[in-house]
């Protein structure tokens, strides 16, 4: 295997741009000057004329990526020159290499009129060696093939754009989607501490006897901070959410084996809660597993934002083929308008569009809303993967 890497070692080295055009000029100053000095030795001095121009030039192609257009004028005016001179009667391997190069490191506009300036010169230079029948149709095949070799740079440059285009949105997106995933993970950690902490703060105040009033006022000013920080927090989300996008969402260590830790901790803030698991428990790919825990986390922390004295029930069903969770709550919303089950209007937030992204990104469906019974009901259905 050591050979293999040397391999891909060179051949990683002769791609370099400074690397691959010296070699390409080496290859073919070689071969010119082999040809001159095979053509000599038979006694062709015009045929040995010819390649040493063919030597000379190449070289200008060591400059072809840095400086195309100067080395397209390079070597049309040499071509020219040996046209001009009787050294040569066609346009040589070099200027149509320069061409290319013309069309892969050079705009579309300076490309197309740098190759028909060369087009120009190189028939302008043919004319004493083309008889006049045919020198329309030669005229022709020398602007067709310059422009062909030009075309040809240019669908190289294009496409090398695209990839990089393609890679820069790649990682733009991903950039995006981690701003997005902090965010949501922000909004489900730290919304649902804040307002846990805001629930055991209030019944603490509301619970003291007489005569604390330093007591009742602290606790007051802690509630109030609590406010301000989920207040605080709401705007930062703003600023992490910008910019829109959306990716898969790292799980944070929480799954469907939390939820009943999580029950918990809704009753000790002051939320009746239950949990009810039908169907036989499964293993949930981590996407989903973290989905479920932070829907019924963002459930219950609305439940006790928006009504409060509210009792919940968490459902979690396991079916062969999708896992559902409902979470419901009976309660009436604080500041509501009396009518039973109906949740207010409460300033636009991320609580549901969290849910509703963490879904869609598993490929199932959450429905929300009031119950004609009275309360509020959460569910979300997400497909399993069959193995």
């Amino acid at each position: 295997m050591r050979w293999v890497r040397r391999v891909e070692a060179a051949w990683r080295f002769l791609q370099r741009p400074r690397v691959l055009d010296t070699t390409l000029v080496v290859l073919l100053v070689t071969g010119g000057l082999l040809a001159a000095g095979t053509a000599l030795a038979q006694g062709h001095a015009e045929i040995a004329a010819g390649a040493a121009h063919f030597t000379v030039s190449a070289l200008p192609l060591l400059l072809r990526r840095a400086r195309p257009v100067a080395v397209v004028a390079a070597v049309t005016v040499l071509d020219v020159v040996g046209l001009l001179g009787g050294v040569i009667r066609a346009n040589n391997l070099p200027v149509l290499i320069a061409l290319y190069s013309l069309g892969r490191h050079s705009t579309g506009r300076t490309a197309v009129v740098v190759a028909m300036a060369a087009s120009a010169g190189y028939n302008v230079a043919m004319l004493p060696l083309t008889p006049r029948a045919a020198a329309s149709p030669a005229w022709l095949a020398t602007t067709f093939a310059f422009l062909v070799f030009m075309g040809l740079g240019q669908l190289v440059r294009v496409r090398a754009e695209l990839r990089e285009r393609g890679r820069r949105e790649a990682a733009e997106a991903a950039v995006r989607a981690e701003r997005r995933r902090i965010a949501r993970e922000l909004h489900d950690v730290v919304a649902h501490h804040l307002s846990v902490i805001n629930a055991l703060v209030g019944g603490a105040r509301a619970t003291l006897p007489p005569g604390h009033d330093v007591t009742r006022e602290a606790l007051s000013s802690a509630e109030g901070t609590a406010r301000q920080a989920l207040t605080e927090m709401r705007q930062l989300l703003h600023v992490l959410r910008a910019d829109g996008g959306e990716g898969d969402g790292a799980a944070t260590g929480v799954g469907t084996d939390r939820l009943p830790a999580l029950i918990e901790e809704a009753r000790t803030a002051g939320l009746p809660a239950t949990l009810s698991v039908r169907g036989p428990a499964v293993a949930l790919p981590t996407a989903v597993d973290h989905a479920v825990y932070r829907i019924v986390q963002e459930a219950l922390t609305n439940t006790r934002k928006h009504a409060a004295g509210a009792r919940a029930g968490v459902v979690l069903t396991y079916r062969p083929e999708e896992v559902e969770v409902e979470v419901v709550d009976d309660g009436v919303p604080q500041h509501a308008d009396r009518h039973p089950g109906r949740h207010p209007a409460a300033p636009p937030g991320f609580g549901l569009g969290g849910m509703a992204e963490r879904v869609a990104l598993c490929g199932g469906e959450l429905q929300t809303g009031p119950r004609p019974e009275g309360g509020f009901r959460v569910r979300a259905r997400i497909p399993l993967e069959k193995t």
